[in-house]
């Protein structure tokens, strides 16, 4: 294959991935808690046919060399772990993360996810669990009987039960914090679980250790910028273009070289 149309080849596969990566974003913009999705680019090999520097007469050398680059991939993609904004909803049982950290679940299997959507639920049982039913680790349990609920900032859940003028203390929400959030794996249903990447997941109280405050009452929404994506798609779909551009001309010189030779 033509050099120059393997290169623009790679262009194309190249703007693909960051346009679905874009479409994801988007169609996530209104997904509590989602965090948007940046891909990361690097170049290929190259074809050195002249190394710089390299001797061109006794006492001489090339200031520059011959290179050759063969292109483009996908070198990762990205979570971009940046707080998104604050919906109040005046639900008791809504929590959203002010900050860093993550709400620790627990999945079927017995592995511990992690997520920042903080739409919790209350189950037949009175334990606390995310939308998706999964229940918060570590476990708290609201009596049966609990006419409100108290979240602090801290996430000490408090309740107020009848005849008792002051609330009690039923549990501790606590948060997780890892090294590089970046590197964890995302499992859908706004689940995230520990990889070598991400490090090991500390534990703690919210507010503390620099992890965030919880507040209760509101919902962390998608930190995906409508129009930062609308920009990021103009510039891809001309990129795209341009590596289409790039695999006519190539192909027509192609068949110009055919016509001369014969």
């Amino acid at each position: 294959m033509n050099a120059a149309m393997w290169t623009a080849k790679t262009g194309v596969q190249a703007q693909d991935a960051k346009l679905q990566a874009i479409a994801n974003n988007l169609a996530n913009v209104n997904t509590t808690g989602f965090k948007r999705d940046r891909v990361v680019f690097e170049d290929l090999f190259y074809q050195v046919e002249r190394q710089p520097g390299a001797a061109q007469a006794e006492g001489m050398n090339t200031p520059v060399g011959v290179q050759l680059g063969n292109g483009v991939r996908v070198a990762g993609t990205q979570k971009v772990f940046t707080t998104g904004s604050l919906q109040t909803t005046g639900q008791p049982l809504d929590i959203a993360i002010q900050g860093q950290g993550f709400l620790q679940v627990e999945l079927p299997g017995g592995e511990t996810a992690y997520t920042r959507a903080g739409q919790l639920q209350r189950s037949p049982e009175g334990r606390l669990m995310t939308a998706q039913g999964y229940p918060l680790v570590p476990d708290i349990t609201l009596p049966e009987n609990a006419k409100s609920v108290t979240i602090g900032e801290n996430g000490t859940v408090s309740v107020s039960l009848p005849g008792n003028t002051a609330p009690q203390e039923v549990g501790q929400i606590t948060l997780a914090g890892f090294v590089n959030p970046a590197g964890l794996l995302a499992l859908g249903d706004n689940l995230y679980q520990e990889t070598a990447a991400s490090g090991v997941p500390t534990e703690g109280i919210a507010g503390e250790e620099a992890l965030g405050a919880i507040k209760q009452g509101a919902l962390e929404g998608s930190n995906v910028q409508v129009v930062e994506e609308m920009v990021d798609m103009i510039t891809a779909q001309r990129t795209y273009e341009m590596s289409t551009k790039v695999l006519s001309a190539a192909d027509g010189m192609l068949q110009n070289l055919a016509q001369a030779v014969r």
